[in-house]
């Protein structure tokens, strides 16, 4: 499984790690990821979804239901 949240598609991305003299070399900046387990009120099931802190945070916010809804994500397959 590649490193994406599920829910609003965050992905690494590419950076240059600069040194002192200012060299610059690439490098990825990975999202931070967590692997959690969400409460689906509607399944009335819990869910393991890997997630970015910040749908973490949303998903406190607005609710499970409404995220993966815009996201386009069936619940039932997780």
């Amino acid at each position: 499984m590649s490193r994406r949240c599920e829910l609003t598609g965050k992905k690494a991305n590419n950076a240059f790690a600069v040194s002192h003299s200012h060299r610059r070399t690439k490098r990825l900046q990975q999202a931070n990821l967590q692997s959690k387990r969400v409460w689906w009120e509607a399944g009335n099931r819990w869910v393991r979804l890997k997630l970015s802190t910040k749908a973490i945070k949303t998903i406190a916010s607005k609710g499970l239901e409404a995220m993966a809804k815009e996201a386009g994500i069936n619940l039932n397959h997780y």
